[in-house]
């Protein structure tokens, strides 16, 4: 009767705090040293029983050590069955939290262990999961913004072809030119996802050749001109010596709009934007696009967050869609580094501008 209570309770208590203090090495390590005593040990009372309590002495020698063996094999078998859930018991939670976040279950957090290996790897399942359950909330709200962002266009289209059909609108020449207006930002919209879903399964086709990125700019900042001119944003291109970089020139010519769009709408009547090229520091030479705005900036916690896919920021003052729909800064880092390059960004802080730096990996003949 007396191994039921206290006396339990109390071994169970320092067996708790024996599991706490040892790492799993040293569980392993263990688990072995203890099967392999066992087994010497039943093997050795299993002599010692049959020498001097059963008196049989005239036992063949070798009847007698495959009984001990026998034996200590049985308790060693048994002994390891023991040992093994002392060694796996903190990895079965580990497991069990994995299968929840198979199954979905994104919010259960793990209570961090005291052994420090086990701790990391605790970690690391806890930001998975608050990873993963970032991810899927992302995901939600794009399905929420890609519905709202066709549903304008597509009620628009549907009310004006009705009209025309009932004969309320007239087809002229303006009708038809908001009805391409509308298809064409659904068309946008459409391109930026399979963009999107393209860089992230890794299927982002590149056709690079030597190019002048200088040119590149050159030419996107006459192709934009007339937007800024129509919102009294000053455009101002520092692009005249040639910086030549193997690169897909219609892909960067696509991140040098994106940029360019985004420095528009960050920007107040009477703004500047400035769009630089130069050669960047050796001995790494890459050819760096810099485009800077004096608008609204970015605040410095949100400098890594706007390239989040599915990020988009709110600014006070602002419609919604001046901040973009989260998917255009994803889809030009992609570019960015798919060519070995990088995009990022700098800002002193909300208000007081923004600037975005490109870079991009020279031609090999300059890189050698």
């Amino acid at each position: 009767m007396w191994l039921s209570g206290a006396p339990i309770r109390g071994w169970r208590a320092r067996l708790r705090r024996l599991q706490s203090r040892l790492s799993l090495r040293s569980r392993l390590v263990l688990s072995h040293v203890m099967v392999l005593f066992i087994a010497m040990w039943g093997m050795g009372t299993t002599n010692w029983v049959v020498e001097s309590h059963l008196g049989l002495r005239d036992v063949e020698p070798d009847v007698i050590l495959q009984g001990g063996l026998f034996l200590g094999l049985v308790a060693a078998f048994l002994a390891a069955i023991a040992m093994s859930r002392f060694l796996l018991r903190p990895l079965d939670t580990v497991r069990a939290a994995t299968h929840r976040l198979a199954e979905g279950h994104y919010d259960d957090v793990l209570e961090l262990p005291n052994e420090p290996g086990l701790a990391a790897l605790v970690e690391d399942v806890n930001r998975l999961a608050a990873n993963l359950a970032d991810t899927e909330r992302r995901r939600a709200r794009l399905v929420s913004e890609v519905a709202h962002e066709m549903r304008t266009p597509i009620t628009i289209l549907r009310g004006q072809i009705e009209g025309m059909a009932d004969g309320i609108f007239v087809p002229d020449d303006a009708m038809f030119a908001s009805l391409a207006d509308d298809l064409d930002r659904l068309q946008r919209l459409a391109s930026d996802l399979s963009s999107l879903s393209r860089l992230e399964e890794g299927a982002f086709a590149l056709h690079r050749k030597p190019s002048d990125v200088a040119l590149l700019a050159r030419a996107t900042v006459e192709r934009l001109r007339p937007q800024f001119e129509d919102q009294g944003v000053v455009l101002i291109a520092n692009a005249d010596t040639p910086v030549v970089a193997f690169c897909d020139p219609d892909r960067i010519t696509q991140v040098l709009v994106n940029l360019l769009g985004n420095a528009l709408a960050a920007c107040d009547p009477y703004g500047h934007v400035a769009v630089s090229v130069q050669h960047g520091p050796q001995p790494v030479g890459h050819a760096v696009v810099r485009i800077m705005d004096d608008g609204i900036g970015i605040a410095e916690h949100d400098l890594e967050r706007i390239f989040h896919r599915f990020e988009r920021l709110e600014h006070p003052g602002r419609s919604a869609a001046a901040g973009g729909s989260g998917i255009g800064l994803t889809i030009a880092r992609g570019i960015a580094r798919a060519h070995g390059g990088d995009l990022t960004a700098e800002s002193p802080g909300p208000g007081k501008g923004a600037l975005f730096a490109l870079r991009l990996p020279l031609e090999p003949a300059q890189e050698e």
